[in-house]
């Protein structure tokens, strides 16, 4: 593959992630005009985040395999990109909670084929030089994710509404779908470590790591999807701003990821994981205790969410790295980590909305909280499982 074939390929599969990010930032502001247009509580509402979750599991274990054996990865992933375009355009006309549900669900599944496939095809496409191109990659999803919020509140200034947002936005994904659609030259994975990497007696050599890959991403997108889907709502419920404000704080929250994956783009060229990824733990603990020791107030909310979102940045794409670092990815050992992603943001947001509605707004933070700090202690254990590897190879 050429330099320029190399650089086609990675521009288009941040073009895809921003639309990933679009997606999924446009539905934290949306809950709770969701929750009215399907007569549904915060907690019932909040069953989008498992349903979409549900399918996310399905759409990335089903896409492991499916990666592997196909011709074209680009096609897979430009059909995964129109479906989850079209789920963008149903969800404001959804009659009810169950019809809501079918979409989020098969929306979920698009999902999981997309992040799964732009993750190992941009790593087929660097190989051992991924670190920074995946931290890109992460980049343009935190774009994504900034611009739809800010999007929405620009709607709501111009006297649009929420499902006008959610039109504008699938009629950005569309042409990036069609463009995938027909993109030459997808990568694959090298035919060694295919080869080896198929084995059940590989799998179970890498098992530890893999687990422990996988529980790494659960806690952090846990965390990350939490923060990201429900200060909106838990802005609005402790009555520290109104929909707008709340939108443009989700804003501040995603603009702050953003900046964050852009440094961590640098960082991953120029330091290793292991002290990149210890700096954003240390300093997202630290910003979180904000909101935990002042809820009523919203300076203190606006400092704790922009450090927030600058320190959760580089944690997916360098975790990700160190863990491909360590074992060889296949597409199909890829997308057993990711598995850890789609729980959970399966489990996490579900829990806070239930929470919120029984115990109130100021349970959210906690939860981001704790979910964060056993998120440390699992990169803790990932760094004692790399060191084990190293000591049996010796």
């Amino acid at each position: 593959m050429t330099k320029n074939e190399k650089l086609r390929n990675t521009l288009s599969y941040y073009l895809v992630f921003i639309s990933l990010g679009l997606g999924l930032g446009i539905t934290g502001p949306a809950l709770p005009s969701l929750a009215e247009q399907t007569g549904s509580s915060l907690a019932a509402i909040g069953s989008i985040f498992l349903l979409s979750s549900f399918g996310g599991m399905l759409g990335t274990a089903l896409s492991g395999r499916i990666y592997d054996r196909v011709e074209s990865g680009h096609r897979i992933l430009g059909l995964a990109q129109l479906v989850s375009a079209t789920g963008l355009i149903l969800t404001p006309l959804a009659p009810n909670l169950i019809v809501l549900l079918v979409i989020s669900f098969l929306s979920g599944i698009s999902l999981g084929m997309i992040n799964n496939g732009a993750n190992t095809l941009i790593m087929w496409t660097h190989k051992k030089d991924a670190g920074p191109y995946v931290n890109g990659l992460h980049f343009s999803f935190g774009i994504g994710a900034f611009l739809a919020p800010t999007i929405f509140a620009q709607i709501l200034k111009l006297g649009g509404t929420y499902q006008h947002t959610y039109w504008v936005l699938a009629g950005l994904g569309i042409p990036t779908a069609l463009w995938m659609l027909f993109l030459s030259h997808s990568p694959k994975a090298i035919v060694e470590d295919e080869e080896e990497a198929s084995g059940k007696g590989y799998l179970r050599k890498v098992l530890p790591m893999v687990v422990i890959a996988m529980l790494f991403l659960f806690f952090y997108v846990g965390a990350e999807l939490t923060y990201g889907n429900w200060i909106y709502t838990y802005a609005l419920e402790m009555g520290l701003a109104d929909a707008t404000q709340a939108a443009y704080l989700t804003s501040g929250f995603w603009l702050s990821f953003t900046v964050g994956r852009a440094i961590s783009i640098y960082a991953a060229a120029r330091f290793k994981a292991e002290k990149v990824l210890a700096i954003a733990f240390l300093g997202g603990l630290s910003v979180l205790t904000l909101t935990l020791a002042a809820p009523n107030s919203i300076n203190l909310l606006w400092a704790a969410t922009i450090g927030i979102g600058f320190f959760m940045a580089p944690i997916w794409a360098t975790g990700y790295n160190l863990a491909g670092q360590s074992i060889k990815l296949t597409a199909t050992i890829s997308s057993i980590i990711i598995l850890g992603d789609s729980l959970g943001g399966l489990v996490l947001p579900s829990i806070t909305g239930a929470a919120i509605e029984r115990l109130g707004a100021e349970s959210m933070p906690w939860i981001v909280f704790v979910a964060f700090a056993i998120n440390g202690l699992v990169f803790l254990a990932m760094l004692a499982q790399r060191r084990k590897a190293v000591l049996d190879v010796a």
